[in-house]
This record gives C-alpha cells, sequence and structure tokens, in this order.
C-alpha cells in the first residue's frame, strides 16, 4: 500500500498514513482534532532501484548470447547434410 502525505491546515501538522490507492483522506487531525482540515501533499517517492538487473544490457551476458548463436548455426549446418532431396 502507498503511503499518503497530509498537512493539516489547522495546525500545520504533516502526517504521513499507508492507505489503499483508492480510500479517501481522513476527516480529523490526528494531531489537533479538527475536522476537514487535511490536505493531500504531493511528495516525491523513495522508490529507487538499485543493483543490477535493471537495465537491458543486464540481462544480457555478451558471452553467452555468442555461444548460443555460434551453436544454433552448427545446428543449421547438421540439418543441412542430413536432408535428403527427392
Amino acid at each position: 500500500m502507498p503511503i499518503y502525505e497530509y498537512k493539516c491546515s489547522a495546525c500545520g501538522q504533516k502526517i504521513e498514513l499507508m492507505q489503499k490507492m483508492g480510500s479517501k483522506a481522513p476527516k480529523k487531525c490526528p494531531v489537533c482534532g479538527a475536522n476537514d482540515t487535511l490536505k493531500k501533499l504531493i511528495s516525491h517517492s523513495s522508490f529507487e532501484l538499485k543493483g543490477s538487473g535493471w537495465y537491458v544490457t543486464d540481462y544480457k551476458n555478451n558471452s553467452k548470447l555468442n555461444s548460443n548463436n555460434e551453436s544454433n548455426k552448427g545446428e543449421q549446418k547438421d540439418a543441412g547434410k542430413n536432408a535428403v532431396n527427392h
């Protein structure tokens, strides 16, 4: 579930709440108790992709890719030798 950030217009306190994406904003400030004063803030996400495996170049190992291509070429040549012409 995403974490949403709200600010109370009465007391100025910022709060973070874990809510479902379709949930409505809370009606009451948990700090001062004022009703209908919380406004949703737009904040930066802390989600970050780290490590290997997140880019196309990380998925492929060129040596494996080249060896697979070479073995496929060899199989195609062998298949051609065993073909029977009618």
